[in-house]
């Protein structure tokens, strides 16, 4: 799996969940997390999550850390939903490990009642996709500059998710390869 960190200010308009953009992006063909900062603005033609589309929902934020993953292995959308969870919870994780107090639910975490993240997972004929965002700085949600991860913190806490997610998927394909399989009766 390949872990790529831009450091080059990258909006995010729901375009970079279209499969293959690593590769159009960064020419990565593996299984990858790209992490980069930039502003948060999806069009609706980009947007998935159809209720919010029917609601005519804007997802708007002038800072936000985002990580596009994308993995060629499965196009299952249990799949990929059960990776956006498993995602979510490593920030959690971190969150946690340095005294926040965040909540999730679900694919969302919060501090107190304010939201933190938005992320959507889905699939394609080619791979599955999950855009995550975390605030940096909002006026209305929860963001990390108010938890008190700002400055070249925000830099080291995005290598940190994007290193930990890498080494998560390196040690679960190392442990396939030492498993014996279960007999067949």
């Amino acid at each position: 799996m390949k872990c790529i960190l831009f450091n080059e200010k990258t909006d995010y308009d729901g375009s970079q969940i279209a499969s293959l953009w690593g590769y159009n992006i960064a020419g990565v063909q593996d299984d990858s997390i790209i992490a980069f900062r930039g502003a948060c603005d999806v069009k609706i033609e980009h947007m998935i999550d159809l209720e919010d589309k029917k609601a005519n929902e804007s997802i708007i934020s002038p800072d936000m850390l985002h990580f596009i993953i994308e993995h060629f292995d499965s196009t299952d959308l249990k799949l990929v939903y059960a990776r956006q969870r498993f995602f979510t919870l490593i920030v959690f994780e971190i969150l946690t490990a340095r005294g926040v107090n965040v909540r999730r639910a679900g694919d969302d975490l919060f501090t107190s009642d304010n939201k933190l993240t938005v992320s959507i997972a889905s699939t394609s004929a080619v791979s599955q996709k999950i855009h995550f965002g975390i605030n940096v700085v909002h006026d209305y949600y929860g963001n990390l500059y108010d938890i008190g991860i700002s400055g070249d913190e925000v830099v080291e806490f995005m290598r940190t998710i994007a290193e930990r997610y890498t080494l998560e998927f390196e040690d679960i394909e190392k442990d396939m390869r030492k498993s014996r399989p279960l007999d067949v009766i």
